[in-house]
């Protein structure tokens, strides 16, 4: 059986609705909605007003045309699907797994099966429940499209110490980024915090409230069009890497999101995902508090993007 279908509830905006704030008066025309789950469908861009993704706040006018899709809810409890891991190591506290393109980490919407998190499940079941039904052990993230190293907690304690040490920037996590333009300086640092979009709310921005985010980087090599990034995240904002080198004006390769409506150089081969990979990773052991670490190489999406660049 597939996945439960998406509902589409159409609204037409009366005059006498003039003045309104947009999540009260849908709130009042869907009773069937708690005002805390239409808030969170508008947050996550399931709400259109004349075609546009609006703030929760916005103050009707009377007149406009409301479109929202509501995705099903997810179960409460995430069912183990035997899924093949990539495993580089395990004890009885962690697990340490190289994510490849395309899986998404933990169910959403639209994605309810075929995820990371499933996998684990199914492969360690004693995390289930550690940091919650639906996300057991894990601690963080990578998009779908990016590919590359994760830690997961089998244990409380685990949970607790690595979320601890992502919070005191004790975590090393380096990636590996491929992105459009020669970046002038050999080094650089972002910071400049993260929030959502103020007109697109299913993407991520550079905003004055936004939470600080800092992102340094550093030129491995420069092609004609392209630059051959290290980068090494200080915090771990949603698409993070993607909206600073993006805000620098050099998106990642491969990112249809983030890469803006500029002309841009067409990529020599043909590109799965974005030229994105968490290459390093390091952490201390949550019971023995040895320093750990971890290296991925480079998958063959990029290794082939390379090729082309150099040739």
């Amino acid at each position: 059986m597939g996945e439960p279908a998406a509902v589409t509830r159409t609204l037409s905006v009366p005059a006498a609705a003039a003045g309104a704030r947009l999540d009260r008066w849908v709130a009042s025309q869907l009773p069937e909605l708690s005002r805390a789950r239409l808030q969170a469908l508008i947050e996550q861009g399931h709400l259109h007003v004349d075609g546009g993704v609006p703030k929760a706040s916005r103050r009707l006018v009377g007149g406009e045309e409301i479109r929202l899709e509501i995705p099903p809810l997810p179960p409460e409890t995430l069912a183990p699907e035997a899924i093949a891991l990539t495993v580089l190591f395990e004890d009885d506290e962690v697990l340490i797994v190289d994510k490849p393109v395309g899986m998404v980490v933990h169910p959403g919407a639209g994605h309810a099966t075929g995820t990371l998190a499933a996998a684990v499940l199914a492969h360690a079941p004693a995390t289930a429940g550690v940091g919650g039904p639906r996300r057991p052990g894990i601690v963080h993230r990578l998009d779908k499209d990016t590919s590359g190293l994760l830690v997961m907690a089998k244990t409380a304690r685990a949970y607790e110490s690595l979320t601890a040490q992502l919070v005191a920037r004790t975590v090393t996590r380096r990636y590996r980024a491929v992105v459009h333009g020669r970046v002038k300086a050999s080094q650089g640092v972002v910071d400049a915090p993260i929030g959502r979009h103020p007109r697109d709310r299913v993407r991520m921005a550079v905003v004055p409230r936004g939470k600080r985010a800092v992102t340094r980087y550093a030129v491995l090599e420069r092609f004609s069009q392209f630059t051959d990034l290290d980068v090494r995240l200080e915090t771990g904002r949603t698409h993070q890497i993607r909206v600073h080198m993006a805000s620098l004006g050099h998106p990642v390769a491969g990112d249809t999101l983030y890469g803006g409506r500029a002309v841009r150089p067409a990529l020599p081969v043909a590109l799965s995902g974005l030229a994105l990979h968490a290459a390093e990773l390091a952490f201390l052991h949550p019971v023995t508090e040895t320093r750990m670490e971890f290296a991925s190489p480079l998958p063959a999406r990029i290794e082939q993007l390379l090729s082309h660049l150099r040739g």
